[in-house]
Protein backbone atom coordinates (compact mmCIF):
# COMPACT_ATOMS: atom_id res chain seq x y z
CA UNK A 1 0.00 0.00 0.00
CA UNK A 2 1.52 3.61 -0.75
CA UNK A 3 0.39 6.30 1.28
CA UNK A 4 1.04 10.22 0.29
CA UNK A 5 2.56 11.76 2.93
CA UNK A 6 -0.54 14.49 4.93
CA UNK A 7 0.27 17.89 5.57
CA UNK A 8 1.06 17.78 9.97
CA UNK A 9 2.22 21.14 10.04
CA UNK A 10 -0.65 22.31 11.95
CA UNK A 11 0.48 19.92 14.79
CA UNK A 12 3.81 21.55 14.98
CA UNK A 13 4.78 23.86 17.77
CA UNK A 14 1.81 25.17 19.95
CA UNK A 15 1.66 25.16 23.51
CA UNK A 16 -0.27 22.75 25.78
CA UNK A 17 -0.59 22.85 29.77
CA UNK A 18 -0.33 22.83 32.43
CA UNK A 19 -0.05 19.44 33.38
CA UNK A 20 -0.52 18.94 37.26
CA UNK A 21 1.27 16.76 39.44
CA UNK A 22 -1.23 14.68 41.71
CA UNK A 23 1.27 14.70 44.35
CA UNK A 24 4.42 17.34 45.64
CA UNK A 25 7.79 15.60 45.82
CA UNK A 26 7.50 13.12 48.83
CA UNK A 27 9.76 10.68 50.38
CA UNK A 28 7.00 7.75 49.62
CA UNK A 29 7.48 7.97 46.19
CA UNK A 30 11.26 8.47 46.45
CA UNK A 31 11.96 5.67 48.40
CA UNK A 32 9.88 3.10 46.43
CA UNK A 33 11.73 4.55 43.26
CA UNK A 34 14.88 4.13 45.01
CA UNK A 35 14.03 0.91 46.21
CA UNK A 36 13.22 -0.69 42.41
CA UNK A 37 16.31 0.84 41.00
CA UNK A 38 18.91 -0.04 43.62
CA UNK A 39 19.95 3.72 44.20
CA UNK A 40 21.20 3.93 47.08
CA UNK A 41 22.31 7.22 47.34
CA UNK A 42 22.00 8.67 50.80
CA UNK A 43 20.95 12.26 49.80
CA UNK A 44 17.27 10.74 48.45
CA UNK A 45 16.01 8.94 51.26
CA UNK A 46 18.02 10.61 54.20
CA UNK A 47 17.38 14.42 55.26
CA UNK A 48 20.20 14.89 57.38
CA UNK A 49 22.52 13.68 54.98
CA UNK A 50 20.57 15.74 52.41
CA UNK A 51 21.34 18.66 54.18
CA UNK A 52 24.95 17.84 54.74
CA UNK A 53 25.34 17.63 51.07
CA UNK A 54 24.04 21.35 51.36
CA UNK A 55 20.50 21.01 50.69
CA UNK A 56 17.40 22.11 52.54
CA UNK A 57 15.69 18.63 52.63
CA UNK A 58 15.38 15.31 50.79
CA UNK A 59 15.93 15.71 47.03
CA UNK A 60 14.66 13.30 44.29
CA UNK A 61 16.50 11.38 42.30
CA UNK A 62 17.13 13.82 38.32
CA UNK A 63 15.40 10.22 36.26
CA UNK A 64 12.22 10.79 38.32
CA UNK A 65 11.22 13.92 36.26
CA UNK A 66 8.63 12.18 34.19
CA UNK A 67 6.86 9.91 37.02
CA UNK A 68 5.63 13.34 39.36
CA UNK A 69 3.61 14.56 36.85
CA UNK A 70 2.60 10.88 34.97
CA UNK A 71 -1.59 10.47 34.57
CA UNK A 72 -2.39 7.90 37.03
CA UNK A 73 -4.08 4.30 36.27
CA UNK A 74 -7.11 5.71 35.41
CA UNK A 75 -6.01 7.83 32.78
CA UNK A 76 -7.07 11.23 34.76
CA UNK A 77 -4.72 14.41 35.46
CA UNK A 78 -5.41 16.60 38.69
CA UNK A 79 -7.35 18.88 38.56
CA UNK A 80 -6.50 22.64 37.01
CA UNK A 81 -4.37 20.42 33.93
CA UNK A 82 -4.90 20.57 30.64
CA UNK A 83 -7.57 18.29 29.30
CA UNK A 84 -5.87 18.41 25.68
CA UNK A 85 -3.94 15.39 24.47
CA UNK A 86 -0.12 16.36 23.85
CA UNK A 87 0.22 14.03 21.61
CA UNK A 88 -3.21 14.51 19.32
CA UNK A 89 -0.88 14.19 16.00
CA UNK A 90 -0.38 10.69 16.84
CA UNK A 91 -4.12 10.11 17.24
CA UNK A 92 -4.52 12.10 13.90
CA UNK A 93 -1.98 9.92 12.28
CA UNK A 94 -3.72 6.80 13.14
CA UNK A 95 -7.00 8.25 11.50
CA UNK A 96 -4.77 9.09 8.29
CA UNK A 97 -3.73 4.66 7.94
CA UNK A 98 -0.94 4.81 10.34
CA UNK A 99 -1.93 2.93 12.93
CA UNK A 100 1.34 1.51 14.46
CA UNK A 101 3.59 3.08 16.85
CA UNK A 102 7.38 2.26 18.35
CA UNK A 103 9.73 4.40 20.76
CA UNK A 104 12.34 5.42 19.73
CA UNK A 105 14.04 7.31 22.11
CA UNK A 106 14.16 9.46 25.33
CA UNK A 107 16.52 12.52 26.24
CA UNK A 108 16.29 14.38 29.84
CA UNK A 109 18.07 17.26 30.79
CA UNK A 110 18.29 17.71 34.36
CA UNK A 111 18.68 21.72 35.46
CA UNK A 112 17.92 21.59 39.12
CA UNK A 113 16.94 19.59 42.02
CA UNK A 114 13.61 19.10 42.92
CA UNK A 115 12.97 18.74 46.66
CA UNK A 116 10.80 17.58 49.32
CA UNK A 117 7.12 19.84 49.01
CA UNK A 118 7.93 20.86 45.57
CA UNK A 119 5.03 21.02 43.09
CA UNK A 120 5.50 19.95 39.87
CA UNK A 121 3.81 20.75 36.13
CA UNK A 122 4.54 20.26 32.74
CA UNK A 123 3.70 22.23 29.22
CA UNK A 124 4.28 20.33 26.12
CA UNK A 125 4.87 21.05 22.27
CA UNK A 126 5.60 19.08 19.03
CA UNK A 127 8.85 20.38 18.80
CA UNK A 128 9.55 18.27 15.13
CA UNK A 129 8.00 15.71 12.84
CA UNK A 130 10.08 14.27 10.34
CA UNK A 131 9.16 13.81 6.36
CA UNK A 132 7.36 10.99 5.38
CA UNK A 133 10.07 7.71 6.17
CA UNK A 134 10.17 4.41 5.33
CA UNK A 135 12.14 2.58 7.28
CA UNK A 136 12.28 -1.62 7.94
CA UNK A 137 9.32 -1.67 10.36
CA UNK A 138 7.46 0.46 7.54
CA UNK A 139 5.76 4.06 6.23
CA UNK A 140 5.52 6.57 8.86
CA UNK A 141 6.79 9.90 10.97
CA UNK A 142 9.07 10.66 13.60
CA UNK A 143 7.43 12.85 15.88
CA UNK A 144 9.29 14.33 18.97
CA UNK A 145 7.31 16.21 21.79
CA UNK A 146 9.20 18.50 24.11
CA UNK A 147 8.29 18.68 27.85
CA UNK A 148 9.30 21.59 29.92
CA UNK A 149 8.97 20.53 33.32
CA UNK A 150 8.62 23.78 36.22
CA UNK A 151 8.18 23.70 40.36
CA UNK A 152 6.04 25.81 41.86
CA UNK A 153 7.81 28.79 41.65
CA UNK A 154 7.62 28.80 37.74
CA UNK A 155 11.33 27.75 37.46
CA UNK A 156 12.25 25.62 34.92
CA UNK A 157 14.01 22.13 36.45
CA UNK A 158 14.13 20.07 33.65
CA UNK A 159 13.30 19.23 30.43
CA UNK A 160 12.77 15.90 27.99
CA UNK A 161 12.38 15.09 24.34
CA UNK A 162 10.25 11.90 23.74
CA UNK A 163 10.29 10.31 20.25
CA UNK A 164 8.09 8.03 18.58
CA UNK A 165 7.96 6.71 15.46
CA UNK A 166 3.89 6.82 14.16
CA UNK A 167 3.89 4.08 10.86
CA UNK A 168 1.80 1.77 9.04
CA UNK A 169 3.47 -1.70 9.12
CA UNK A 170 4.31 -3.24 5.56
CA UNK A 171 2.48 -5.58 4.05
CA UNK A 172 4.21 -9.33 5.27
CA UNK A 173 5.11 -11.95 2.58
CA UNK A 174 5.31 -15.32 5.00
CA UNK A 175 3.39 -17.70 5.73
CA UNK A 176 -0.33 -16.90 7.34
CA UNK A 177 -0.84 -17.35 11.20
CA UNK A 178 -3.94 -19.79 10.29
CA UNK A 179 -3.33 -22.93 7.94
CA UNK A 180 -6.42 -24.89 5.45
CA UNK A 181 -6.51 -28.13 6.19
CA UNK A 182 -8.21 -29.06 2.90
CA UNK A 183 -10.97 -31.15 4.48
CA UNK A 184 -13.44 -28.67 5.19
CA UNK A 185 -12.87 -27.91 8.94
CA UNK A 186 -11.85 -24.86 10.61
CA UNK A 187 -8.07 -23.81 9.61
CA UNK A 188 -5.50 -24.91 11.70
CA UNK A 189 -4.01 -22.26 13.80
CA UNK A 190 -0.03 -22.30 13.71
CA UNK A 191 2.59 -21.24 16.97
CA UNK A 192 3.59 -17.99 17.38
CA UNK A 193 7.27 -18.23 15.61
CA UNK A 194 9.84 -17.02 17.98
CA UNK A 195 11.57 -13.16 17.48
CA UNK A 196 14.72 -13.74 16.19
CA UNK A 197 17.38 -10.51 16.49
CA UNK A 198 21.11 -10.69 17.46
CA UNK A 199 20.44 -11.36 21.18
CA UNK A 200 18.50 -14.45 20.27
CA UNK A 201 19.15 -15.66 16.57
CA UNK A 202 22.21 -18.27 18.62
CA UNK A 203 19.26 -19.89 20.86
CA UNK A 204 17.16 -20.26 18.21
CA UNK A 205 19.73 -22.18 16.06
CA UNK A 206 20.49 -24.08 18.68
CA UNK A 207 17.05 -25.03 19.25
CA UNK A 208 16.93 -26.20 15.27
CA UNK A 209 20.42 -28.13 15.65
CA UNK A 210 18.54 -29.74 18.98
CA UNK A 211 21.20 -28.16 21.39
CA UNK A 212 19.88 -25.99 24.36
CA UNK A 213 22.23 -22.96 24.55
CA UNK A 214 22.63 -19.75 27.10
CA UNK A 215 24.60 -16.52 27.10
CA UNK A 216 27.96 -17.17 29.00
CA UNK A 217 29.76 -13.36 30.12
CA UNK A 218 32.96 -13.44 28.81
CA UNK A 219 34.08 -10.56 31.32
CA UNK A 220 33.57 -12.86 34.39
CA UNK A 221 32.23 -16.23 32.83
CA UNK A 222 28.54 -15.94 34.55
CA UNK A 223 25.91 -17.86 33.00
CA UNK A 224 22.80 -15.82 32.06
CA UNK A 225 19.33 -16.42 30.39
CA UNK A 226 17.17 -15.14 28.76
CA UNK A 227 19.23 -13.82 26.23
CA UNK A 228 19.99 -10.09 27.04
CA UNK A 229 22.89 -7.51 25.06
CA UNK A 230 24.77 -6.86 28.72
CA UNK A 231 25.69 -9.16 31.91
CA UNK A 232 23.54 -8.09 34.58
CA UNK A 233 26.61 -8.95 36.89
CA UNK A 234 29.06 -6.64 35.52
CA UNK A 235 27.68 -4.55 32.84
CA UNK A 236 30.39 -6.58 30.21
CA UNK A 237 28.87 -6.50 26.63
CA UNK A 238 31.33 -9.11 25.58
CA UNK A 239 29.35 -12.94 25.13
CA UNK A 240 29.71 -16.28 23.61
CA UNK A 241 26.74 -18.96 23.30
CA UNK A 242 27.45 -21.90 25.61
CA UNK A 243 26.29 -25.51 24.96
CA UNK A 244 24.30 -26.85 28.38
CA UNK A 245 23.55 -30.31 28.88
CA UNK A 246 19.38 -29.78 29.18
CA UNK A 247 19.41 -31.72 32.63
CA UNK A 248 17.70 -30.09 35.33
CA UNK A 249 14.70 -29.99 37.56
CA UNK A 250 11.67 -28.31 38.31
CA UNK A 251 12.34 -25.35 39.82
CA UNK A 252 8.61 -24.09 39.99
CA UNK A 253 5.38 -24.36 37.74
CA UNK A 254 1.95 -23.60 36.84
CA UNK A 255 -1.08 -25.15 34.94
CA UNK A 256 -2.76 -23.40 32.68
CA UNK A 257 -6.47 -24.22 32.26
CA UNK A 258 -8.31 -21.17 30.32
CA UNK A 259 -8.28 -19.24 28.27
CA UNK A 260 -8.06 -22.23 25.70
CA UNK A 261 -5.50 -20.54 23.09
CA UNK A 262 -5.03 -22.78 20.10
CA UNK A 263 -3.09 -24.65 19.23
CA UNK A 264 -1.91 -25.39 22.67
CA UNK A 265 -2.96 -28.19 24.20
CA UNK A 266 -4.87 -27.95 27.67
CA UNK A 267 -4.36 -28.32 30.30
CA UNK A 268 -0.92 -27.35 29.98
CA UNK A 269 2.09 -27.14 32.42
CA UNK A 270 4.27 -24.99 32.01
CA UNK A 271 7.94 -25.05 33.91
CA UNK A 272 10.59 -22.87 34.89
CA UNK A 273 13.40 -25.46 34.54
CA UNK A 274 17.14 -25.06 36.67
CA UNK A 275 19.59 -26.54 34.43
CA UNK A 276 22.06 -28.21 35.98
CA UNK A 277 24.32 -25.71 35.57
CA UNK A 278 21.89 -22.77 37.51
CA UNK A 279 20.49 -20.68 34.97
CA UNK A 280 16.64 -20.74 34.70
CA UNK A 281 14.27 -21.31 31.98
CA UNK A 282 10.43 -21.46 30.95
CA UNK A 283 9.07 -24.67 28.99
CA UNK A 284 6.29 -26.45 28.48
CA UNK A 285 6.63 -29.82 30.29
CA UNK A 286 5.80 -32.80 28.28
CA UNK A 287 5.52 -36.59 29.22
CA UNK A 288 3.78 -36.35 32.42
CA UNK A 289 0.49 -36.07 34.09
CA UNK A 290 -0.29 -33.01 35.86
CA UNK A 291 -1.47 -34.38 38.73
CA UNK A 292 2.59 -36.06 38.92
CA UNK A 293 4.40 -33.05 38.99
CA UNK A 294 6.34 -31.64 41.64
CA UNK A 295 8.72 -29.36 42.54
CA UNK A 296 12.12 -30.70 42.31
CA UNK A 297 11.37 -33.74 39.61
CA UNK A 298 14.65 -33.99 37.39
CA UNK A 299 14.08 -33.29 33.86
CA UNK A 300 15.93 -33.47 30.69
CA UNK A 301 15.36 -31.11 27.25
CA UNK A 302 13.92 -32.63 23.97
CA UNK A 303 13.73 -31.21 20.68
CA UNK A 304 10.29 -31.42 19.00
CA UNK A 305 9.34 -30.24 15.03
CA UNK A 306 6.57 -29.18 16.80
CA UNK A 307 5.03 -28.05 13.20
CA UNK A 308 6.69 -28.55 9.68
CA UNK A 309 9.80 -26.63 9.48
CA UNK A 310 9.42 -25.31 13.27
CA UNK A 311 11.31 -26.86 16.28
CA UNK A 312 10.78 -26.14 20.17
CA UNK A 313 12.71 -27.51 22.84
CA UNK A 314 10.78 -28.60 25.63
CA UNK A 315 11.25 -31.04 28.90
CA UNK A 316 9.94 -34.24 29.80
CA UNK A 317 11.09 -36.21 33.11
CA UNK A 318 14.55 -37.81 33.76
CA UNK A 319 15.84 -40.74 35.60
CA UNK A 320 16.76 -39.19 38.80
CA UNK A 321 20.53 -39.71 39.32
Amino acid sequence: MSHTAPDLTPFLGGDRGPYKSWDPVNPAMIRHWCEALGDSNPIYTDASAARDAGFNGLVAPPTMLQAWTMRGYREQRPPGSDTSDPFAVLVALEEMGYPAVVAVNCEQEYLQYVTEGDELYHRSTIESISEQKTTALGVGFFVTELSTYYNQRDEVVGTMRFRVFKFAPHERDDAPAVTDTGDGLPPAVRRMRPVRNHDTRFFWEGVEAGELRVQRCLGCQTLRHPPAPACPDCQSLEWKAQPVSGRGHVYSFVIMHYPEIPPFDYPNVIALVELEEGTRLVSNLVGVSRHDVSIGMPVQAEFSEVEPGFHLHQFRPAEAD
